[in-house]
């Protein structure tokens, strides 16, 4: 048995983190390359690969930005004029969520806990404090900036295989991540670029029967100290135990 790779691979996977501030460094396409080639290699639902990622960079990863924002803009200023905001919003319907899944909902009661906890975490090594709405609006904001990053991926599943093409979605994300940590990058997996789905379709050739999951910021991780955040994971927290 390889103890070295296993001990390598361990490495690797506790020093990933979700980066929150990029340089805007461009990324090698040689770089970019090898990772895509890695996370080709995913297992896959009977090898079908049921996942398809559209690359913004430059120019268009531009455009897109200034979309995004616009539109998280357009929702956060409807939210704050109360019902008549949101009238507004319904009637133009321009700040409208479009996406293909809805990412603002309740979490379940037993996974509230850990969610609050890390956010808590987060803001407090931010400096952000509870009541200051303005701060976390911009922090939120900072998703559809891609955190700085040269590079955003939007990540597409097939409908027809069901939540079984989100599993095999995720493994493919895992092992991009961790191809990109190998290779000196950093990532963020975001769910908020999920939200407005139609910016990106207008950029992209995406098949209809493709749904948008998530995204991700990917580049080089900058000393901004919210990159050294690291909110733990606990002991054997997925391990179920034997019934009675």
């Amino acid at each position: 048995m390889d103890t070295t790779a296993g001990a390598a691979l361990a490495e690797l996977i506790r020093a990933r983190r979700s980066v929150r501030d990029f340089l805007p460094d461009a990324i090698p396409q040689e770089i970019l390359d090898a990772v895509l080639a890695d996370a080709n290699w995913s297992p896959s639902w009977s090898n079908t690969q049921p996942y398809r990622i559209a690359i913004a960079s430059g120019a268009i990863k531009d455009q897109l930005k200034a979309e995004l924002c616009e539109r998280f803009d357009i929702g956060m200023k409807a939210q704050r004029r109360g019902l008549a905001g949101k009238l507004r919003l319904l009637a133009t319907r321009r700040g409208l969520p479009d996406g293909d899944f809805k990412v603002n909902f309740e979490y379940p009661q037993e996974l509230q806990p850990a969610r609050r906890a890390t956010g808590h975490k987060l803001y407090e090594l931010l400096g952000i404090k509870r009541g200051d709405h303005a701060a976390r609006e911009h922090q939120m904001r900072r998703n559809f900036e891609f955190f700085s990053a040269p590079t955003a991926i939007f990540l597409f599943v097939h409908e027809g295989l069901r939540e079984f093409s989100v599993l095999d979605a995720g493994i493919y994300l895992q092992t991009l991540m961790l191809s990109a940590q190998a290779h000196g990058l950093a990532t963020c997996a975001q769910g908020a670029l999920a939200t407005w789905g139609g910016p990106v379709r207008a950029k992209f050739a995406v098949p209809e029967h493709y749904k948008l999951i998530c995204g991700m910021s990917i580049g080089y991780a900058s000393e901004h100290p919210v990159n050294q955040f690291n909110p733990g994971r606990g002991e054997q927290q997925a391990l179920l135990i034997p019934a009675k």
